[in-house]
């Protein structure tokens, strides 16, 4: 899916997610998050967004995971189109039910909500959304630009259905790690129904180059309905923050994400309830990274399980901390003509190698990144990263990242990543 150029491939893991987060916003297409079309397995929604390296800029894997949305309505970290950010869910058909609800119930059941549970005298506009009969492939939502006359805000809520109890309904309901995302506060529930509900507190851009909030609550009920609100202090991308705190406190987000109208709106949706499905975390990545890694680094922090594509690794050599990343994907070659262009390297197996080195962030600060991103000939991908920094939105710990570049490509071009594939 192709995204802002010169991208970070790991930059928007907020999930940071998300979410963690997504780089842009606008609120005509608020909320999109949950309508994106699928776009395959390898790029499901996911907390932690994961954005390829390099001038081609083309997605490696969808977020905010979490469904952290960003301002275009695209899952955290899709920075402008939510169309490729994938769900392992099926999309919505224009014909779902005949009980199904249109844009226009959608945008009044959250304005109603809204004035119940914040401002009765709130003014709205730039009204936006999508029914459960209408998507044509998303899912249904509603975003409003919302005024109680202390500054307007953006609001938006989307819904979709998940696999209760498998990993992307945890991704969506687990704070994010703080290694990946900057945020003030995050909470987790077990609501009395048996649903998870994370409340988070954090910030549009994790790099802090604006002082935008993004405040979200993401709701997955048993039987898979998830719901996912967002709330910013601007009412539109660019423009100064409109007041100092989006306009709901943590405990209307809790109220409005409950809301049974959205369960019976998501009733409507293909599929039904479905049973919940215990399954166990993936095992992390972290672990095979940490076992490929040269002599005279140690390990001070990694990455735990619940992803099967991404994994970090903290090390220290005596230099100070280095964030290093993984992430690995079963067949990307249909955006392989994006990724590998003029300049790259093809070995004699026909595995092919790119290299990028660059600023680690959109501040001018000192941060960079090192990247190795290889493909073999079946499409299976391995991208390694590696920053001065030990998280990827702090200062700088050290001149250059902890490993070379020869040493991420040993890593990255290791067969151990494909072992029992």
């Amino acid at each position: 899916m192709p995204v802002e150029q010169h991208s970070d491939p790991f930059e928007d893991r907020l999930s940071a997610a998300l979410h963690q987060v997504g780089g842009t916003f606008d609120t005509n297409q608020g909320a999109l998050a949950a309508a994106g079309a699928a776009h395959g397995r390898r790029l499901r929604l996911r907390r932690c967004a994961v954005l390829v390296s390099g001038a081609a800029g083309i997605v490696l894997a969808g977020v905010s995971g979490t469904l952290l949305l960003s301002w275009s309505g695209t899952p955290a970290g899709s920075r402008t189109s939510s169309a490729a950010a994938g769900q392992r869910t099926a999309t919505p058909s224009a014909a779902s039910s005949p009980s199904a609800v249109g844009k226009d119930e959608m945008i009044r059941t959250w304005e109603a909500l809204l004035r119940k549970t914040g401002s009765g005298a709130a003014v709205f506009r730039q009204e936006e959304g999508r029914g459960t009969r209408e998507g044509e492939g998303g899912w249904p939502y509603a975003s409003v630009v919302y005024d109680d006359g202390k500054g307007p805000a953006a609001l938006s809520v989307s819904l979709a259905r998940v696999e209760p109890g498998g990993q992307e309904a945890r991704q969506r309901t687990r704070c994010p790690d703080r290694t990946l995302a900057r945020y003030d506060a995050c909470s987790t529930e077990r609501l009395a129904d048996g649903s998870e509900l994370m409340i988070l507190q954090g910030y549009e851009y994790a790099d802090g180059r604006a002082d935008t909030k993004r405040w979200t609550a993401n709701l997955v009920t048993p039987a898979g309905q998830s719901v996912s609100l967002s709330e910013w202090n601007a009412a539109e991308k660019g423009a100064p923050v409109s007041r100092a705190e989006p306009p709901l406190s943590a405990g209307q987000l809790r109220t409005l994400a409950a809301a049974q109208e959205w369960r019976r709106i998501t009733d409507t949706l293909p599929g039904g309830p479905r049973q919940r499905a215990e399954r166990p975390a993936a095992p992390p990545l972290s672990a095979k990274l940490s076992a490929l890694l040269p002599k005279g680094l140690d390990v001070a922090k990694k990455s735990d399980g619940g992803d099967a594509e991404y994994g970090y690794v903290v090390v220290d050599d005596g230099k100070g901390r280095s964030l290093l990343q993984v992430n690995v994907q079963p067949d990307m070659r249909e955006v392989a003509g994006d990724l590998f262009r003029a300049g790259s390297e093809t070995l004699a197996d026909g595995t092919r190698v790119a290299v990028h080195q660059g600023p680690g962030n959109d501040r001018a600060d000192g941060v960079v990144r090192w990247t190795v991103d290889t493909m073999r000939p079946d499409g299976k991908r391995v991208v390694v990263s590696a920053f001065n920094a030990e998280t990827q939105y702090g200062a700088a710990t050290r001149t250059t990242p902890a490993l070379t570049m020869h040493q991420l490509r040993v890593i990255a071009l290791n067969p151990q990543w494909w072992e029992g594939s």
